[in-house]
């Protein structure tokens, strides 16, 4: 007679990953907070700044747009800093001593609808080389809000 047992030979060893996972999930937390905490990694924001009342000299006009006005077809279009008729040629040289005492290197391009993108992109040029560090591009929409 033979009698057999429950186990049926030798048994072998498991790993229980329950402690492993939340050890890892442990971390991942801790990982993300850190980064989160990280001043590189923070939201940058420009708040504007509210006009002080106590001031007695005029500032000069904080936003500067450059705008590319269509005139005709296969005619270079006119360019306005602020409503001031520029020539091409004066642009960058004119951009260049705006933002040279400026703390905020920031300007704002509008070309018409009618412009060829090749215009604005030459705008865009030239302020970076006068040293305009940020540029933004106004809508059509957006500048009738403005006005």
């Amino acid at each position: 007679m033979a009698f057999s047992t429950a186990g049926g030979g030798s048994s072998q060893p498991q790993i229980n990953v329950t402690p492993l996972i939340d050890v890892l999930l442990t971390l991942i937390v801790m990982f993300m907070l850190a980064v989160s905490m990280d001043k590189e990694y923070q939201e940058k924001a420009q708040i504007p700044r509210p006009q002080e009342q106590g001031r007695s000299s005029p500032q000069p006009e904080q936003t500067i747009v450059i705008q590319i006005v269509w005139t005709a077809k296969d005619v270079l279009p006119t360019v306005k800093i602020n409503q001031e008729d520029v020539p091409w040629g004066e642009l960058e040289t004119r951009l260049a001593k705006i933002y040279l005492t400026r703390a905020e290197k920031v300007a704002f391009v509008h070309g018409d609808a009618d412009v060829d993108f090749q215009y604005v992109a030459d705008v865009i040029d030239s302020a970076h080389h006068a040293g305009v560090q940020r540029i933004g591009l106004l809508t059509q929409s957006r500048r009738l809000e403005g006005e």
